[in-house]
């Protein structure tokens, strides 16, 4: 199993629990689209005046956006059929979380800037601009609660964050469903009562009835009704 069937099974064994809020690299420049617009789903006046007001504010800088692109694709990147995280939106989806939720906002920069020291420390650059293999060393180091050093807890709390963040707005976009192959809500399929059941009541269908309610090539089809309730097809 890969790595993204990995974080798909994860997201799916998690969904009772609720949604989570784990590659190879991208190339070190990214480009961040624009900020985006309100979405077309079902909020109502107040929530549609708290999301304008919250896209309209910024909180992480260029940097740190573009270091968090890097690191959401290297948790979760593209694969022949579907897109990366930040083909999905994850650092969009991020930046309106820190500014939705305050409390995430202290956690995470602060988490950027202990991940660019330590990449410093150890490669003399930022996180950024390391290479794929430097990457994955950083990130196998803190990516596995329970086998972290202790002089690296720090970062392993903000990348099991990071981790969580990028499965939640990967799994929630429109990409992410399609990856799943959720289909959404769809009619089930009724044969009727059972006949022996029918039997044991001393009841039975009436054939005008079953040609309109069980026959399943038409199970799509919307009922229509005459002004005195009579079922017409």
């Amino acid at each position: 199993m890969d790595r993204r069937e990995s974080l798909k099974s994860l997201l799916v064994g998690s969904v009772a629990g609720g949604l989570l809020v784990t590659g190879c690299a991208p190339e070190n420049t990214v480009e961040i689209p624009e900020k985006p617009q309100l979405p077309g789903y079902g909020r109502n006046e107040a929530e549609k005046e708290h999301d304008a007001k919250v896209l309209s504010e910024t909180f992480f800088n260029e940097h740190e956006l573009e270091t968090i692109a890097v690191l959401c694709d290297i948790i979760l990147p593209a694969n022949a059929e579907f897109g990366s995280a930040t083909d999905a939106g994850v650092p969009e989806f991020i930046e309106f979380i820190v500014k939705d939720m305050p409390n995430n906002q202290l956690p995470l920069r602060g988490g950027l800037a202990w991940l660019d020291s330590h990449s410093n420390k150890l490669y003399g650059m930022e996180f950024k601009k390391l290479n794929e293999e430097q990457h994955k060393a950083i990130c196998d180091s803190i990516a596995y609660p329970g086998k972290t050093p202790p002089e690296l807890k720090h970062g392993e709390r903000f990348f099991t964050n990071m981790r969580n963040l990028t499965m939640t707005g990967y799994f929630t976009s429109e990409i992410g469903v399609k990856d799943l192959g959720y289909k959404g809500n769809s009619p089930g399929v009724w044969d009727g009562i059972p006949e022996d059941v029918l039997k044991q009541q001393g009841m039975a269908y009436e054939e005008e009835w079953l040609a309109k309610c069980v026959d399943q090539t038409k199970r799509t089809d919307i009922a229509t009704w005459d002004d005195d309730g009579n079922l017409l097809t």
